[in-house]
């Protein structure tokens, strides 16, 4: 059994990498013989300029592992893509820590879907429909995907003022760890993409 607080702490990229390997790996059945010098690794074309299929579940995943996965799913590609922050308590618990790609953290559901809402202010088409890689061990998630939208709107600058629009678009692939309790649901989520990437993107890197 791996120890989720243990691999958070000690390296979540490299714990994130192993998961997904052994998922892919636990995942395609029993093969025949390939012949020398074969490999059955194919790299990823980058999913936010290419689109990648959203792969099936890996074979072996037990109930709470796969259930886990399909809220996941449930929580991207329809409560925050469409803003149905009534329904976000099905996946994030009521005191739920969320660590941001710039690595502040927040603590409660209330303060989270006000951040997220800060998304949609200035992208209103923010969405995410993919994710590419889904891995789970016990009661921990590793999901990659990717996040799309359009600065179409003023953002707020944190200072009272607002930055114009740009009119462009962004596509970032990130990756979310989240860490399930008894209750189904996540007791911390750690967020990550490349925010100067997300900032060239739009227009102010």
């Amino acid at each position: 059994m791996i120890n989720r607080r243990s691999l958070i702490t000690h390296g979540s990229t490299a714990a994130f990498g192993a998961l997904a390997l052994a998922a892919v790996t636990s995942g395609t059945g029993v093969a025949e013989a390939a012949p020398a010098g074969y490999s059955p690794w194919t790299p990823l074309p980058d999913p936010a300029t290419t689109p990648v299929p959203n792969p099936p579940f890996a074979k072996d995943l037990t109930r709470e592992e796969r259930r886990n996965l399909e809220t996941f799913d449930e929580l991207d590609f329809d409560v925050f893509t469409h803003q149905k922050w009534d329904r976000l308590g099905e996946s994030h618990a009521r005191n739920i820590r969320v660590h941001w790609p710039d690595g502040h953290y927040t603590d409660g559901i209330d303060r989270h879907i006000e951040d997220l809402k800060g998304l949609f202010v200035w992208a209103p088409d923010t969405r995410i429909e993919s994710h590419y890689l889904r891995v789970a061990n016990g009661g921990l998630t590793a999901v990659a995907g990717v996040m799309k939208g359009t600065f179409t709107r003023p953002m707020p600058d944190g200072k009272g003022g607002f930055i114009k629009p740009t009119g462009r678009a962004y596509a970032v692939n990130m990756a979310t760890i989240g860490l399930w309790n008894r209750g189904r649901t996540m007791d911390e989520e750690f967020l990550f993409w490349d925010n100067q990437t997300f900032f060239q993107q739009i227009g102010l890197g």
